[in-house]
């Protein structure tokens, strides 16, 4: 043995080969932390003072390669600030090209998942052997950043730099045969075969029949394109990424800016270059929010996980009542993922509706390829319509999902409580109606709890469970496994009108309402709510959401919170439902809506609606964007501290995490907690007081109050 670590051994296999192989100790994954990187370099100094080596193969002693460099690691390298973040890549960058650089071949055999860092790791050796169950990619832009361990000088001449920067600036995961087209690796075998298969390389290197060295000298020179040619090559693909990335995410640009300025360098003017760029993206507050988003969802899937561990329930049958869209698009979901589930209604049209739902959804994911007609036909068969309660004697949960209406839904639970077993959990999807107040018409409470789905449910990855006053934990950790289950993650909250997420929701809703009252123009402030990164300004999201259902849903949070979500004027969505003004569901809403050339909804500005609202709006009057995200995010963020003050939700990392994979908070700005970190409490309250006469929904909570004095965050 030449070399063993807490991460890396070096061991003798015979004829001068060596394997370096990577096993992190105490982890279920390799990862590039600073054990590792540390263990890394002593391993390649081993190797290097050995004359004898001949080769080395690198492998893993894991399923995976390895997953990327310690996020939870960043935190703390990039407060140090731009000059310290530069110095640590580079420093890293050493320990790869002392790799690089050793005076034999090298052969890294990827086995399985190799992001950011191991891709980079990989990169530094002379071949690559991918198995066919691997993946390789660069996600770095998804965290704000981009590939800073020589990622982005050695990708662009290896591959090419059009590639290169599809590569790096998507931040895709590619399958085998993807990076074998591209050329980011050299061969693609069976994942039996990728240990014999990097060995033979590596021999052939030996033995000269592979020219190794030739290979290096292109990863240690400029790239070989002239001026001219570059120049077409960085402009070229400067439009694109500019146009995909924009300026909410500088990640992209910033990483293209610094491929073409390395361009004309060798490898190590080149990572000088690529250290000061990769320092500027780390400290931008996209990074620190995008980052601060992979860490929460980190947490929340943990205490999800914790959850489902305290549950002994098999769910090897659910339920749902109510077969519209929305049942529909549970029972898909359910059997797309493995469970069977019965679907019931009282209308056969309404069954009909749901299967229907359910086929189109299914015949999508086989037009995309990601299914065979036969495993269609298999997910369908996991649906049973049904007219009757014959089924639910052997059902083990039932979610309901009929009108969104407290006395309608007390009957129907009541009555499918009567017919299945004592131990039969009972989910409600309600979206705003207590679960407390629908568990008072149930002989078991304990088994009643909420389970909130988000409308499309196949695309929407959030699940509230909630928990109401009488429910059991036993009933919470069997839904959230079943959620899990389900390809959803679940947050845990507790009871409430409108829950967690519609209660910041309407808040929001209800700030641009009194913009309008006050003069606003509902197309600008659709157009600076989408520019603060919305995917939809808030009447737009009305139109989506369907008018009549958010009038319906605001009443129920105006009577759970009279003192700041009622109101004693009519505001424009309520006029507008009252002119038989829906939305996308009757094609006319704040806008109205017709079909593109592939049948979607495509929304046009229609002039009677300012026709329509003039009575119930001031005299047009012009608000800055910056006065417009304040007046509707300020109502919002009060509520999420009110949330986190009563116990609502749990953690200030599951409360961003829902706004984002609930309503589709903007990533880039990390959830309502991190962004009041980011812009600073006592900021925040300034703003709020300044709003405050607006009403109680401006009023900052006691917490905020709190935090300011004592100069808290809501995340370290």
């Amino acid at each position: 043995m030449l070399y063993t670590g807490p991460a890396f051994s070096a061991a003798a296999l015979g004829d001068g080969i060596v394997e370096l192989k990577f096993d992190l100790a105490g982890e279920s994954v390799n990862k590039l932390n600073q054990v590792a990187l540390r263990d890394f370099a002593a391993a390649t100094q081993a190797i290097a003072k050995d004359g004898s080596v001949k080769g080395v193969i690198v492998t893993s002693g894991k399923p995976v390669f390895i997953v990327g460099a310690d996020i939870t690691e960043f935190g703390a390298m990039f407060a140090a600030g731009e000059a310290a973040i530069a110095k640590f890549v580079l420093e890293v960058n050493r320990m790869l090209s002392a790799f690089e650089d050793l005076p034999v071949p090298t052969v890294v055999a990827i086995n399985g998942v190799c992001l950011g860092g191991g891709l980079e790791l990989a990169l530094a050796g002379d071949y690559r052997v991918m198995s066919t169950a691997a993946s390789v990619g660069f996600p770095e832009v998804k965290l704000g950043i981009f590939p800073g361990f020589g990622g982005s000088v050695r990708m662009p001449r290896i591959i090419g730099v059009d590639n290169a920067v599809e590569w790096i600036c998507a931040g895709a995961d590619k399958k085998a045969d993807a990076a074998l087209k591209d050329g980011a690796v050299d061969a693609v075998v069976a994942p039996e075969q990728l240990r014999d298969a990097a060995l033979s390389m590596l021999k052939l290197c030996i033995a000269g029949r592979l020219d190794w060295k030739s290979r290096r000298a292109a990863k240690l020179s400029p790239l070989k394109l002239n001026k001219m040619e570059q120049t077409m090559a960085f402009t070229s693909s400067m439009g694109v990424v500019g146009a995909q990335g924009g300026p909410n995410y500088p990640a992209p640009m910033l990483a293209l800016k610094n491929m073409q300025e390395a361009a004309t360098l060798g490898r190590d003017a080149a990572l000088e270059v690529e250290a000061r760029y990769f320092a500027k993206a780390a400290l931008t507050p996209q990074a620190s929010a995008l980052i601060g988003v992979f860490l929460a969802d980190q947490g929340v899937k943990k205490v999800a996980g914790a959850w489902a561990k305290k549950s002994r329930k098999e769910i090897k049958q659910a339920a749902v009542l109510g077969a519209g869209i929305m049942g529909g698009g549970i029972a898909y979901q359910a059997a797309y993922m493995g469970t069977p589930i019965v679907m019931k209604d009282i209308r056969d049209d309404a069954l009909a509706l749901g299967m229907n739902e359910a086929g189109k959804l299914l015949a999508k994911q086989v037009e995309k390829g990601r299914m065979t007609p036969a495993r269609m036909s298999e997910t369908l068969g996991r649906i049973r319509p049904t007219l009757n309660y014959g089924d639910f004697g052997s059902v083990d949960i039932i979610i309901e999902a009929v009108v969104e209406n407290a006395k309608v839904k007390k009957v129907v639970l009541a009555e499918v409580e009567d017919l299945v077993r004592e131990d039969t959990i009972i989910a409600s999807n309600t979206s705003t109606i207590s679960i407390s107040l629908l568990a008072e018409s149930l002989k078991r409470p304990q088994n009643f709890v909420g389970m909130h789905f988000f409308n499309p449910v196949n695309m929407m990855p959030l699940v509230e469970v909630i928990r109401g006053k009488q429910s059991s934990e036993d009933a919470v950790a069997a839904t959230v496994k079943l959620a899990g289950r389900m390809g959803k993650t679940p947050v845990v909250v507790n009871d409430c009108p409108g829950f967690f997420v519609n209660r910041v929701l309407f808040p929001y809703f209800a700030g641009f309402h009194m913009l309008l009252r006050d003069g606003a123009d509902f197309q600008a402030v659709d157009k600076a709510m989408e520019k603060f990164g919305w995917p939809m300004g808030p009447a737009y999201l009305m139109d989506v959401v369907g008018m009549d259902t958010a009038v319906h849903a605001a009443a129920v949070m105006a009577e759970g919170f009279p003192d700041r979500m009622s109101h004693d004027w009519k505001n424009t969505t309520q006029l507008l439902v009252a002119n038989q003004r829906y939305g996308q569901k009757n094609g006319k809403g704040y806008y109205v809506y017709a079909p593109d050339k592939k049948g979607k909804p495509q929304k046009s500005v229609d002039p009677a609606t300012y026709e329509l609202i003039k009575d119930v709006v001031a005299p047009r009057k012009e608000f800055t964007p910056e006065e417009i995200v304040a007046r509707c995010m300020v109502p919002m963020f009060n509520e999420v501290a009110r949330c986190l003050e009563e116990k609502i939700v749990a953690s200030p990392h599951e409360a961003d995490m829902s706004l984002l994979y609930g309503i589709g908070f903007p990533p880039f700005r990390g959830g309502a907690c991190r962004y009041i970190d980011q812009t600073g409490v006592a900021s925040f309250l300034a703003t709020a007081d300044k709003l405050a006469s607006l009403g109680k929904l401006y009023e900052a909570p006691k917490l905020l109050r709190d935090m300011a004095a004592s100069g808290k965050k809501f995340f370290g």
